[in-house]
């Protein structure tokens, strides 16, 4: 039997979400960033991970990010191994005006007004969302690492950005995000969440 990771992988089991914006990847003018979104804790306002994540989305035209397209959410195991609940997680397509450095406070900012303390790392969380690719840009510290140090690892990020970016490629590298998904681990499980909520 495939293990839901591989079923994911193939493209089988791939509910449509009417309520999601479009998954296709556009180009415009403005600047296009990939930010992914997590969350594996009950939220007490916002409620199941997912409708938290819906919320969270649903902060961020106020703030300056436009979503242009998300991709489904998706049930993951935690990473390393733990355990903790599940994680449902997804990426959205995001156009700005802002910066790199101004997104990553943005996004820090609406992590903090759901609740998010940072303590330990890979803890459970509330709500996570980081910045992946910023229209294809390669910059280190002082400023946000980009891309995202640790995105290529990790199938909870690469399977949702396939879905909403299908034809991206890793900007340090070159590598296609099938490729990369190809590399990861077959027991790793990501796998798409039957409904998704509506973003506000």
């Amino acid at each position: 039997m495939m293990s839901c990771y591989v079923e994911c992988r193939l493209g089988l089991a791939r509910p449509a979400h009417a309520a999601l914006p479009s998954r296709e990847f556009k180009r415009t003018h403005e600047p296009v960033i990939l930010v992914a979104l997590g969350a594996n804790l009950t939220h007490p306002v916002y409620g199941s991970p997912a409708a938290t994540l819906g919320a969270a989305l649903g902060r961020f035209p106020a703030v300056g990010l436009q979503v242009a397209a998300c991709s489904r959410f998706f049930e993951t195991a935690p990473v390393p191994a733990s355990d903790q609940p599940w994680f449902v997680n997804a990426v959205a397509q995001v156009e700005t005006t802002l910066d790199p450095a101004a997104v990553l406070a943005v996004l820090h900012g609406i992590e903090a007004e759901f609740g998010r303390v940072r303590q330990i790392r890979w803890e459970a969380r509330v709500l996570d969302l980081d910045l992946i690719d910023y229209d294809g840009r390669i910059a280190g510290p002082p400023g946000p690492e980009l891309p995202h140090p640790r995105m290529a690892d990790r199938g909870f990020v690469l399977l949702p950005l396939a879905d909403v970016a299908p034809d991206w490629r890793h900007p340090a590298t070159g590598i296609a995000v099938t490729d990369l998904i190809a590399r990861l681990d077959p027991a790793e499980i990501v796998r798409p969440l039957a409904e998704s909520p509506p973003i506000p």
